[in-house]
């Protein structure tokens, strides 16, 4: 990576920037002045990270010539005691600078869109889909992030068939991403009588909540109905047709949302849900980067496919794309993902500097 022209690039729009927030007629377009501020904020970082790079830099070539030409033996020797260092300083700052500069995705600053499915393992599965929907529910009310729940389909024993909610925070769907997959639990169901271990699966998905500018629907692509809601809900909920099923004809994509006592809202929120998830399959059509659907992403729910394993007996959570093995399988289930989640991270950002 040639650094120097992606500074002078980098630094001549951050200059731009910095003058157009200063512009009356920015301030007077608030659409404008919050992008560019978004834009202002992820640059500066950067030019930070650039100066400081420099500066290492110059230290450096300024203490090697001092070594090379002074007339000074106490000064060159000194200058022989400092180089070591500082070239340690510059490749550090140099790695720091070219981890800032690969660009980020720009989806990864949205909110998200949560799907859990029960997979392989019947009833079973189903309670361990709803001990992941209370996993990132903990996780995101540590980071401050509301959960809106979509549609929520109950097992008979407790568990999850289905979950679908927003998580609304700065940033989700870049931290909530890797999370896409199938998760596999081995545990002694509560129903097994001679202590055998029992292994089931429950898929993942995270998605870019889609904007109405992100995905254009016509209203004649789409086929609507109404029902009554079931389960809990109150008994407004129960005895009004305010369930609403949305079918996106051209894709088969059908999205449901009853959790609203408003048949209105209860669209909104599942036209967010569509939208997000023909944005998901458009990007995955346009991106080599990410060729695959979003079906392969989620694969079968099948106990083979699997991205992460939660073991019961042995109180581990192993990580099987980045080889992390973590011994606290309670406090990961009670929301305390941030080891994981930023293991998953650092891969990415090595795949994105290697490419």
């Amino acid at each position: 990576m040639d650094l120097i022209p992606r500074i002078q690039e980098l630094r001549a729009r951050f200059a731009e920037i910095e003058a157009a927030l200063t512009d009356p007629a920015v301030a007077r377009d608030p659409e404008r002045l919050r992008d560019l501020g978004r834009e202002h904020s992820q640059l500066a970082p950067v030019v930070a990270a650039a100066a400081a790079w420099e500066t290492a830099r110059r230290h450096l070539v300024e203490t090697r010539e001092m070594l090379r030409e002074s007339d000074d033996p106490d000064l060159r020797e000194l200058a022989r005691a400092e180089v070591p260092g500082l070239e340690l300083d510059v490749e550090r700052l140099e790695d720091e600078l070219k981890r800032r500069l690969v660009p980020r995705d720009p989806l990864d600053e949205k909110d998200a869109v949560l799907e859990i499915r029960a997979g392989t393992g019947g009833e079973e599965a189903a309670l361990f889909a709803g001990d992941l929907f209370r996993m990132y529910s903990r996780y995101a009310e540590r980071r401050g992030w509301p959960v809106e729940i979509i549609d929520l389909t109950p097992s008979d024993t407790g568990g999850v068939r289905e979950a679908v909610a927003l998580v609304h925070g700065a940033g989700a769907y870049g931290t909530l991403k890797h999370e896409s997959g199938v998760h596999r639990v081995q545990r002694v169901p509560a129903t097994e009588s001679q202590g055998r271990i029992h292994t089931s699966a429950a898929t993942v998905a995270i998605l870019p909540e889609a904007e109405e500018v992100d995905v254009e629907i016509d209203d004649s692509e789409l086929k609507i109905d109404v029902f009554r809601s079931s389960g809990p809900g109150g008994q407004s909920v129960n005895t009004t047709d305010s369930a609403v099923r949305v079918t996106h004809l051209p894709t088969g994509l059908v999205v449901q949302c009853q959790d609203e006592k408003s048949q209105h809202k209860n669209k909104a929120k599942a036209m967010k849900v569509l939208r997000s998830r023909l944005l998901d399959r458009k990007i995955a059509e346009q991106e080599a980067a990410r060729a695959e659907s979003r079906r392969a992403q989620v694969g079968t729910g099948d106990r083979s496919a699997k991205i992460r394993t939660y073991n019961f007996p042995q109180s581990r959570v192993t990580d099987h794309r980045v080889n992390v093995t973590l011994h606290k399988l309670a406090d990961v289930l009670g929301g305390d993902l941030d080891e994981l989640i930023e293991a998953l991270a650092l891969a990415e950002q090595a795949e994105r500097i290697a490419g």
